[in-house]
């Protein structure tokens, strides 16, 4: 049996800095690589390869990019003692690797490679979105509306969502998954940039109808959801990256629960934040004894399973963004277990040798195939690029009150 979660120790102060320094560090060391070039999605053997600006992941890698920025601007005197060069020459740097790949996401979007999917957000707020919000940055903002009017594209109105993959307008891909949640602030921020209110709109149809549907009666989630193509009622549940169609796909559930925190940010509506505490339970009832998930929460200790690393992260973010908006007592609960997550993060699964991995967090799922789902075996106990990046944010947000890229 798994201890309380009362018992388990938090993350200091001193901790989180020592985390967002080796993190600095790591990303400083390995700038010279990806700067034109972007990280692969998962790591092989602990280390990522290059490639091209490509798949749904690249944005993070920029994401943890601005971080490290943000981390250097306001710690000079931390900074100096690492023995990397002169804070302002690493702030510069980081500054310059991230507009070259804004760049990067220009053209990309401009040129429609590679876009035509829902992952607009993933791509282009923890790149574009962040570099407009901290430089001003002119090709970040534009960058950013153009995904943005991609990601229009992908609404379906009869059923009112936003279709994830596929040709539009086929029965086998008129569905919506889970992870979209997390996508749809880069739609509330275009709405506030432009002034267009078309953004929004779209944006709280798609929650509304994900959350009516991809959460079932136990607040176990759905990884996707499909809807009649000609009248948009729904029609079934489905997995693609969890163990069956029944089980909690743990970074499913993960996305719920950060989904549903930023869904209450920009909508302030009270039964997202009931949503919230029973996704969030579900989540937390299921963690093994390290309070880091299996890669599908029907699987505990004694099951010869993967573990999903990334998953921890993306709740501690959904937790710390949502305390924003609660009462103090239940708002230091749920910042008290954020901290409790990223403390075994931090012990157990954080990379503190260079010479073992070129990335963050080891032990992360990317997608592991079983009798009963859909998806390739790839990345299986290994770093992946959100896993990465949304460790970091978690550590931000507990280290100073960050202004969001979301």
């Amino acid at each position: 049996m798994r201890r309380d979660l009362e018992e388990y120790p938090e993350i200091a102060e001193e901790e989180i800095r020592e985390a967002l320094a080796f993190c600095v560090r790591q990303i400083a060391g390995i700038l010279p690589q990806f700067t034109h070039q972007f990280q692969r999605a998962y790591s092989e053997n602990g280390f990522y390869a290059q490639t091209e600006n490509r798949d749904w992941t690249t944005g993070f890698w920029t994401g943890e990019i601005w971080l490290a920025y943000e981390f250097v601007r306001d710690n000079p005197a931390v900074v100096e003692k690492m023995g990397i060069g002169s804070p302002a020459e690493i702030q510069q740097a980081f500054c310059h690797a991230a507009e070259v790949q804004i760049d990067s996401f220009l053209h990309r979007i401009r040129e429609k490679i590679d876009v035509d999917h829902h992952d607009m957000g993933f791509l282009y707020s923890p790149s574009c979105v962040a570099g407009y919000k901290l430089t001003g940055s002119p090709s970040g903002r534009e960058a950013a509306v153009r995904a943005a009017d991609q990601l229009l594209t992908r609404y379906q109105p009869v059923g009112e969502f936003i279709q994830a993959w596929g040709t539009m307008n086929e029965p086998g891909n008129y569905r919506l998954i889970i992870d979209c949640l997390v996508n749809l602030p880069l739609l509330y921020w275009a709405s506030e940039e432009t002034g267009d209110q078309k953004y929004r709109d779209i944006a709280e149809k798609h929650i509304h109808t994900a959350v009516a549907n991809v959460i079932r009666e136990d607040y176990s989630t759905w990884h996707t959801f499909f809807f009649d193509m000609k009248t948009g009622a729904p029609d079934h549940g489905a997995t693609c990256q969890g163990y069956r169609d029944g089980s909690a796909w743990a970074r499913g559930q993960a996305w719920g629960v950060y989904g549903l925190a930023t869904a209450y940010r920009y909508t302030k509506r009270a039964e997202y934040i009931e949503l919230f505490r029973h996704v969030t339970a579900y989540f937390l009832d299921r963690l093994p004894e390290d309070l880091v998930p299996f890669w599908d929460l029907e699987f505990n200790y004694g099951d010869d399973q993967p573990r999903d690393s990334s998953s921890a992260s993306i709740a501690a973010c959904g937790l710390l963004e949502m305390s924003k908006y609660l009462e103090k007592e239940e708002a230091a609960h749920y910042v008290g277990i954020a901290k409790k997550l990223m403390k075994s993060l931090y012990d157990n699964y954080a990379v503190k040798d260079m010479a073992v991995s070129n990335g963050l967090v080891l032990h992360s799922t990317y997608s592991n195939h079983s009798p009963y789902n859909t998806c390739d075996h790839r990345g299986v106990d290994e770093c992946n690029a959100w896993g990465d990046y949304f460790y970091m944010e978690a550590l931000t947000r507990l280290e100073k009150d960050w202004r969001q890229y979301w």
